[in-house]
């Protein structure tokens, strides 16, 4: 079974314009990458965790903040290209990129060398547009960037 993953596509409106808050993935594979090197926050989480919780859980493990309380926006289900299914919901509010603390995993790194070394899950956030947003982010997720823009128009 594909493994499942919740996350959370922070947004605000600025100047009346949409931004999104992408996450750049932590760890030396992904150091000197930026197209396709973004996510949104997301995290891994088994059958017993219901998504929703476990999204704004991992926002909270990978940001060191709280994820906003407001009302959170469906995005439905994307399939990743290793098959990881990732589920997803927009919610409004702010975050300082400065503010970032996130939440750590451990590598043999460098390879076959012996050594483990430490590294962040997300090593820095920003806010950008959506059209930055889709160019960064792993191939798969700019379609919840896409679905937010829509659940958003028809809300008004």
């Amino acid at each position: 079974m594909a493994s499942q993953s919740a996350g959370l596509l922070l947004y605000r409106l600025h100047d009346g314009a949409l931004e999104v808050l992408i996450a750049h993935m932590g760890g030396p594979f992904w150091a000197r990458r930026e197209e396709g090197a973004w996510s949104i926050v997301k995290g891994e989480h088994d059958e017993r965790e219901e998504p929703l919780a476990a999204a704004r859980r991992e926002f909270a493990e990978e940001t060191g903040a709280s994820a906003p309380a407001g009302p959170a926006i469906e995005l439905g289900e994307i399939r990743q290209s290793g098959g990881k299914l990732v589920r997803a919901w927009a919610v409004e509010g702010d975050f300082d990129p400065d503010a970032l603390l996130s939440n750590t995993f451990e590598l043999q790194w460098p390879p076959r060398s012996g050594r483990t070394a430490e590294f962040p899950e997300i090593d820095r956030v920003r806010w950008c547009d959506a059209a930055t947003a889709r160019r960064l982010l792993v191939k798969a997720q700019s379609a919840l960037v896409d679905r937010l823009e829509q659940r958003l128009a028809e809300a008004g």
